[in-house]
């Protein structure tokens, strides 16, 4: 019998492959919960072929306007693949649509969390020490643990990459673009974004 597969288990197979939660969760309970074998079978799967196309530069895509309610809010996108075949497929297309229409609906201010100011991720830090030590006494390593779960929250508030996704909040933008990725067979990189609000 299968022994059960935790949660922590999952986020540490999701890390390191990228692979969707389903596709994580079915491949430990398939293994047995042993994490190598896990991506052995995922690689096996073709659900790790995004891993090798993460290099390769991306110089077509599309840059697409969405507008969402009557013209209130209005996000400008720009997605890169690898060639102009892949930019005109219909695929590649919807994906960049959803992710236009999800910067509409979830407000990320950054891509990923490798643009997020070295001053603000401080600041955030700072706050979240505050916070944790106005309820003490906790060990130090328990303190340090607190403050990074609450800024792996703050990066999933702020980042498209890292935030769920508005049509299925089981899969993070990240691994939507992975998905797809393994699907089209090319590198995509999300380039930027601007997302405009009436009168703001």
């Amino acid at each position: 019998m299968a022994e059960k597969i935790s949660a922590a288990q999952v986020k540490l197979l999701r890390e390191q492959t990228g692979a969707g939660m389903m596709d994580a969760k079915a491949a430990l309970a398939e293994t047995n919960g042993v994490v190598a074998s896990a991506i052995e079978l995922l690689r096996k799967k073709g659900v790790l072929k995004a891993g090798k196309k993460s290099d390769r530069i991306t110089k077509q895509g599309l840059i697409h306007a969405y507008i969402h309610g009557e013209g209130r809010i209005g996000v400008l996108l720009e997605v890169n693949c690898e060639t102009d075949f892949v930019a005109r497929n219909e695929d590649f297309k919807g994906l960049v649509h959803d992710l236009a229409l999800h910067i509409a609906a979830s407000n990320p201010l950054y891509v990923s969390r490798e643009e997020v100011p070295s001053v603000m991720v401080e600041k955030e830090k700072s706050i979240y020490l505050e916070q944790v030590q106005m309820n003490p006494p906790k060990a130090d390593n328990i303190i340090e643990k607190i403050v990074e779960g609450k800024l792996e929250k703050f990066y999933e508030q702020i980042c498209l990459l890292e935030q769920p996704f508005v049509k299925d909040s089981d899969v993070t933008v990240k691994e939507l673009v992975t998905q797809k990725i393994a699907t089209i067979g090319e590198n995509i990189q999300v380039r930027r974004f601007t997302r405009y609000v009436l009168g703001e």
